[in-house]
């Protein structure tokens, strides 16, 4: 069924499908449709769960861990200065290895305050063992949340999916909403270790010594490993399902390239649009998206990227004192590539600003005519 609706509707419906047991969430702005939504499905008997209005971010992720290891399907959202103040619990939840999945539309963290798209909420939980899913547009958005409850309770480790403020959250447009049935056949019954009973209390997060803290991060790091894998093989199988399939990586017209863009969540829509006008005017230009962040895709991206030697990253973050946030990470993923790269980063959208199809051009201008990167970024602006 066709439904013209906005990204965060389009996730509330997700929620909804995979007949999702426990939501505990505490409304904030951009995210706050979700929640009213959520709260709208239940009040009228859609829901099939229950829906758990919290004091405080903080809470919310509490009572989804707490849930969680009692066995149930759990979700959460938040955005912005609520995902910062779940920080505490991020580490909780992937440390107890429970199936939470989480919905963050990425906004700007105070101060200043403002309330545009900006990915340093989310990309700042990196270390906190999600795995975390880009999304470029509303279907992707409804499409991943499925996708999600799937990967969390196969590996036992929780999943944020990201969308932006704005251009997901509340832009509109046509979302194919999925049977039912095939939902149901794609994510069938949970069935995760019940690792806390209500009524006979037993299980406890013990202090450890050293060696078995040792131990448990490197169990940590195995499952996101598997991760990798596990989150190929759903997408597969969804595109068998539903027809769709996103990959973790994505790559356009990379083969006869001499300059990569690499671009994530709609920044990339802008830069599909780009460019076929480019190639027009003679430049050899492919586009690589980056969709899945946690487990890093370096495997996928150096079999696209081995052999490139221009690549210009794009992005609509910043570690402060050092670059982008993907930039680093790709540098750091092709460092034993056979190819010298020139690997130029650009901040584009800080803030939340519009990334139009000229400054894309004057991006793909400027790394083309560039003999040698910078550390640091390049700073667009209008």
């Amino acid at each position: 069924m066709k439904k013209f609706i906005s990204g965060n509707h389009a996730v509330a419906e997700a929620v909804r499908l995979c007949r999702t047991q426990i939501v505990a969430a505490y409304p904030i702005t951009p995210q706050t449709p979700i929640y009213e939504k959520l709260s709208e499905l239940e009040a009228g008997g859609e829901l099939g769960g229950i829906m758990m209005r919290m004091e405080s971010e903080h809470s919310a992720m509490a009572a989804c861990l707490s849930a969680s290891l009692t066995g149930v399907r759990t979700f959460t959202a938040t955005s912005s200065q609520g995902l910062a103040l779940m920080h505490e619990m991020l580490h909780f939840a992937s440390g107890a290895r429970s199936s939470v999945v989480m919905a963050n539309v990425n906004r700007t963290l105070a101060a200043p305050w403002a309330f545009w798209s900006d990915q340093t909420d989310s990309l700042s939980q990196r270390d906190t063992g999600w795995i975390q899913i880009y999304c470029e547009d509303n279907q992707e958005a409804l499409d991943s949340v499925i996708q999600a409850f799937r990967i969390a309770e196969k590996v036992l480790l929780p999943c944020m999916v990201v969308l932006e403020a704005h251009y997901i959250s509340h832009f509109m447009e046509p979302v194919d909403v999925p049977d039912q049935t095939l939902v149901d056949r794609f994510v069938p019954p949970v069935d995760i270790p019940r690792r806390f009973e209500v009524d006979n209390p037993r299980f406890s997060l013990g202090v450890v010594n050293q060696k078995q803290y040792r131990d448990f991060r490197r169990l940590s790091q195995e499952a996101m490993e598997l991760a990798l894998e596990v989150i190929e093989d759903v997408d597969k199988k969804f595109a068998r399902t539903f027809g769709r399939g996103y990959g973790m990586v994505e790559a356009v017209d990379t083969e006869d390239a001499d300059l990569v863009l690499v671009t994530t969540a709609t920044i990339t829509s802008t830069a599909r649009a780009t460019l076929p006008i480019l190639r027009e005017k003679g430049f050899k230009i492919g586009l690589v998206k980056i969709r899945v962040f946690r487990p890093f895709p370096t495997q996928a991206l150096r079999k696209i990227l081995d052999n490139v030697s221009k690549i210009a990253v794009i992005e609509r973050n910043i570690s402060l004192g050092r670059e982008g946030i993907f930039c680093s990470e790709l540098k750091a993923a092709l460092a034993n590539s056979p190819v010298r790269q020139q690997i130029q980063g650009y901040l584009a959208g800080i803030g939340g600003t519009d990334v139009d199809p000229g400054m894309i051009e004057r991006i793909v201008v400027d790394a083309m005519e560039r003999k040698e990167a910078m550390d640091g970024p390049i700073w667009m602006t209008e």
